[in-house]
């Protein structure tokens, strides 16, 4: 049992790799298994289609999600905005061809389905953003809508593949192109904020995008 469920994390996580990088149209069964070295009756054994690869690639991005979010313990706001923020662009730039393949996804069997993980991520957000009008960190002279501003940074970060997709023209996007992702949703932030909370939040960022263990999930 512990070979077989080495075998499949194996698939997993090549699949994913060539979904991202050669797309999920170009990329065959027959090409993960070599890429794995196994044969390719092993490989369907565990994923008898591409489709079903998919949906397990899915499932775990929404698990991650879900488990990051039922173990989060609050700190300072500006210390949980950031990691709110770079978490779902992480998680974004992991499974890439989750987005940028979507219409090629029809078949997912939670294609119609809503999401709720998003739902809960914009809620997040949501709450993130009311605690820093509770703890006065917008600028007074400043008339925010915190509705508005909810839904122009979670689209921002949503969609960001998207614009750099259909308005820069890049087909193959790199993490650096991610992290221009990150700097246009503060862009839109910290204007909003004082200056002492905009220091503090520029502060967190460069501090959490520094850590070891960020630039290995996203090398």
């Amino acid at each position: 049992m512990k070979s077989r469920a080495k075998t499949a994390d194996r698939i997993l996580e090549a699949g994913r790799r060539m979904f991202n990088e050669k797309g999920y149209a170009s990329t065959t069964l027959t090409q993960i298994a070599l890429a794995v070295g196994i044969s390719q009756g092993n490989l369907t054994y565990h994923f008898p289609t591409k489709i079903d690869l998919a949906t397990k690639l899915q499932d775990q991005a929404r698990l991650r999600t879900k488990s990051r979010r039922a173990s989060l313990k609050p700190g300072t706001i500006q210390d949980d905005y950031v990691e709110h923020l770079l978490f779902g662009m992480e998680i974004t730039w992991d499974n890439r061809f989750l987005l940028r393949d979507r219409a090629l996804l029809a078949d997912l069997a939670t294609a119609n389905q809503p999401n709720a993980e998003e739902v809960a991520d914009y809620q997040e957000l949501e709450s993130l953003l009311r605690r820093i009008k509770k703890d006065d960190l917008f600028r007074r002279d400043l008339s925010i809508d915190l509705d508005v501003l909810t839904r122009s940074l979670w689209i921002i970060s949503r969609y960001w593949m998207d614009y750099l997709r259909d308005s820069e023209g890049l087909q193959q996007i790199t993490w650096s192109d991610q992290e221009r992702g990150i700097q246009q949703h503060f862009a839109v932030l910290l204007p909003c904020l004082t200056a002492s909370a905009k220091r503090d939040f520029e502060a967190a960022l460069e501090s959490a995008s520094n850590q070891p263990a960020l630039r290995e999930a996203t090398g």
